[in-house]
């Protein structure tokens, strides 16, 4: 009891890529990805964290090359949105063989593999203290999962928006092609804005911005990087005002 108290955050919406559970290929799901995050959430939820998760579709559908191949933009993002739900299904069942009661809610209505996503009825799950993962993006085409992200972790009420990625923060260039970028603690809303920081879409963080919503970046395959953030520890790097 005496550590749970300790917690700075006790509800959280982790945004995943799909890519985090692709393969080395970085398309497809692969069941042992899943695995690997549904241990890490079984982790942090067994900590007392009211855990949501929003995950995005790029292992399974690209809309970018859609559009340049002329395809209709709405038409590109529905695909994305449904492609979303297959992964939610994924990491549903690779919670659910751990033990952990998990929802999936979709913003597009598909009753016969997901509850629609209705905002109170997403609340009660988290208090139940079931694992929510949120599909369909938000329903609209224009919208990437990261405004998804946001929007929903200000509904559910969340402390934070944790953005897991495979780097350990927010850099000021690829630290992949330039070993001399450097890392950011903390950095304001505006400045990832203006310096195009690629933390998440603009909507996505002028939308945080407006709610006061900090958003963590933590590399989420870090040993323990999560479960210490959630403890307060410096990890990652904090988007706040």
């Amino acid at each position: 009891m005496a550590e749970e108290q300790q917690l700075k955050y006790r509800r959280i919406l982790l945004k995943l890529s799909g890519e985090a559970l692709a393969g080395n290929s970085g398309y497809g799901i692969d069941p042992l990805q899943a695995e690997n995050i549904a241990c890490r959430v079984k982790e942090v939820h067994q900590m007392g964290v009211d855990v949501a998760i929003v995950i995005g579709a790029g292992n399974v559908w690209r809309g970018r090359i859609g559009l340049e191949r002329g395809m209709d933009r709405a038409t590109a993002d529905y695909m994305g949105m449904l492609a979303t739900v297959m992964n939610a299904m994924a990491l549903m069942d690779a919670l659910e063989r751990m033990d952990m009661e998990t929802r999936v809610m979709s913003a597009i209505e598909m009753h016969a593999v997901a509850e629609p996503y209705i905002r109170r009825r997403a609340i009660r799950h988290l208090e139940r203290r079931r694992v929510v993962i949120l599909g369909g993006g938000t329903g609209n085409p224009y919208f990437s999962t990261d405004t998804a992200a946001a929007l929903r972790a200000m509904e559910v009420g969340a402390e934070v928006l944790i953005k897991a990625t495979k780097v350990d923060g927010v850099y000021d260039a690829d630290p992949m092609k330039n070993p001399e970028a450097v890392r950011f603690e903390q950095v304001s809303y505006m400045e990832t804005i203006n310096r195009r920081l690629q933390v998440m879409d603009s909507t996505a963080i002028t939308l945080c911005m407006d709610n006061n919503l900090p958003i963590l970046v933590l590399n989420l395959w870090s040993e323990d990087a999560l479960r210490l953030a959630l403890y307060g520890h410096q990890i990652g790097t904090l988007v706040t005002a």
